[in-house]
Parts: C-alpha cells; sequence; structure tokens
C-alpha cells in the first residue's frame, strides 16, 4: 500500500476528547490540552470542534505552537427545510471565510433538515425521507455552494451521517449522481456508513474518484446490535461506546482493504481518525495514539 506522503495528511478530530452533540462529554478538557496531545500522538492536524477560539488569530497561533493544521469545519446546511437559503449560504460563507484565514481548504457539510441524531430517538427508522422537491433542493444549494468553495480556492465535502436524509449508501449514490462531480466531492465516513447499515469497502471502491476527504472512524459491533435492538439514540450509543478508532481490535471494520482502495485511485488530502467516545470511558491520549500507529504501521503514513 502506497500514499504520497507528501499529498497526504493525517488528522484527527476533538471528539475523542470532547462531543459538540453533547457538550458535557469531556467539558472540563481544555483546546490547549487537546491540541497539545493531539501533537503528542504525532498528528498533522485536526478538524475545528466547540471548545477552540473563534478567533483565528488566536487559533492560528495555538496550532502553529504546536506544529498543526486545521483539517476542516463541520458547516450544517438546512436547504430541505423551507426559507432557510440565504441563512445557510450566510453560515458557510463565515466559516468558509474562517477557515481560510487558517490556511485550511476543506469544508465539511451535512444537510441537517429534519435530522434527528440529536433527539432522544433510535436515528435509523425515524431519520427523514426527502421528497423530490427537497433533493431538488438539496443539490441545487450544495452546487450553489461548492461554486462558492471552488471560487475560493477550496472544496465542499459532503458528510453522509447517520439520522440524517443522507444516511444510507442509495443515498450517497444519488447525491452523487445528481450532483456537479467538480464541485460538490465526497467525505467519506467508515463508521457512519456501517452504523447505517452498509458497506464500506464497497462505496470506497464505487466512488472513489469523488472521495477528497476520509473520516476513519471504527464500529464495536456488539455495542452497535445492542443499541439498535433497544433503540438507543444516536447519543446513547456513544455513550455505550459504539464507535472506535482504527486500529483498536474491538473495532469491527478490517481498514486495510479500504485504505488500498484509495492509494490505489492515488488518494490525496486529509485522513482524519475519529471516535466519539466518552473520555471517561476511553483515555483520549491513548486511543490517539493506537490510531496513529495503526496508520503507520498499515499505511506508511
Amino acid at each position: 500500500m502506497r500514499f504520497d506522503r507528501e499529498k497526504v495528511l493525517v488528522g484527527i478530530t476533538p471528539t475523542c476528547w470532547v462531543n459538540d452533540d453533547n457538550p458535557l462529554l469531556g467539558n472540563e478538557t481544555s483546546f490547549e490540552q487537546i491540541l497539545s496531545e493531539i501533537a503528542l500522538a504525532g498528528f498533522d492536524g485536526c478538524s475545528i470542534g466547540h471548545k477552540f477560539p473563534t478567533d483565528a488569530d488566536a487559533l492560528r497561533a495555538a496550532l502553529d505552537l504546536r506544529g498543526l493544521r486545521i483539517s476542516e469545519p463541520w458547516v450544517s446546511t438546512y436547504f430541505t427545510a423551507r426559507d432557510m437559503d440565504r441563512r445557510t449560504e450566510e453560515n458557510f460563507v463565515r466559516q468558509m471565510t474562517f477557515v481560510k484565514a487558517l490556511g485550511g481548504t476543506d469544508l465539511v457539510v451535512a444537510e441537517l433538515g429534519q435530522a434527528v441524531h440529536q433527539q432522544p430517538i433510535s436515528p435509523l427508522p425515524n431519520r427523514p425521507a426527502f421528497d423530490d422537491r427537497q433533493w431538488d433542493a438539496l443539490v441545487a444549494g450544495l452546487n450553489r455552494l461548492g461554486q462558492l468553495a471552488a471560487d475560493a480556492g477550496m472544496r465542499l465535502c459532503y458528510h453522509h451521517h447517520v439520522g440524517t436524509g443522507v444516511q444510507q449508501r442509495t443515498e450517497v449514490d444519488r447525491l452523487m449522481a445528481e450532483t456537479d462531480s467538480g464541485l460538490v466531492h465526497l467525505l467519506f465516513d467508515t463508521g457512519h456508513l456501517f452504523y447505517a447499515g452498509d458497506d464500506p469497502l464497497a462505496l470506497a471502491r464505487s466512488h472513489a474518484d469523488r472521495i477528497k476527504h476520509v473520516h476513519l472512524k471504527n464500529i464495536r459491533k456488539a455495542v452497535l446490535d445492542e443499541s439498535l435492538a433497544a433503540g438507543c439514540s444516536f447519543l446513547e450509543s456513544i455513550e455505550a461506546g459504539v464507535f472506535t478508532v482504527p486500529g483498536d481490535p474491538e473495532g469491527a471494520i478490517d481498514f486495510d482493504p479500504i485504505l488500498q482502495v484509495l492509494a490505489d485511485h492515488g488518494y490525496e488530502g486529509w485522513l482524519v481518525v475519529e471516535a466519539e467516545q466518552n473520555p471517561e470511558k476511553a483515555n483520549p491520549l491513548q486511543y490517539a495514539k493506537i490510531a496513529r500507529s495503526y496508520l503507520r504501521a498499515t499505511a506508511g503514513l
């Protein structure tokens, strides 16, 4: 397996330490500690978390001190909700301006119209199903934002997500088929696809040319099965330990062939480790180091 180390960056999300959907998890951890442990574990950078400074100069100084870069922000879109286009676009431009000031190039977006992953209900049976009007609005909106990103020298990468209207493989396929391939790229998240009941390797093979950003998220299958059987919410599943990192022997996803597909297609960009865990149950630095060692040993990164 060969990646071009000059063109592939290895990152991690702050969700090993804190959680954006449930801010009480890890709330006692400072952003300085998060950044320091990310650097200590040997990563090139990280995504933006809710505890990070909103002042670009302050955040840049903290990153530079530790030799880190920003991989992406999360940007929610609401094109399937009525009368939200203008506010969605304004928020996107604001986030894009902020990330560009930090030297970032990728913007991770997900459509959260009617999303249920933050609600106290089981996400798979209750997630929204978009009608054709909503699909048309989503496609048009993403193409428009993708053009704004391209004009700024950046990339829009769409994140399929449990509990949203683009969750299943069939919905990812439709989104890729209907959006402009030069403007709307795919953020490939292994864990979310597995959680939704689909095969991450099959998706990687089908959409390798559209994948421009990757979240490497592992699943503890026994926890997932128990969560689904009990009708747990997404947040309850996280608290129960459904997610873990690549390299953890408790994880069910075989990352080797997935990484091989990406390497064979000359993948360039960020490979970002992600595991939303309770830091009281899973030491963040320990799991960050497990993932980093795995990527060094398996992919030479």
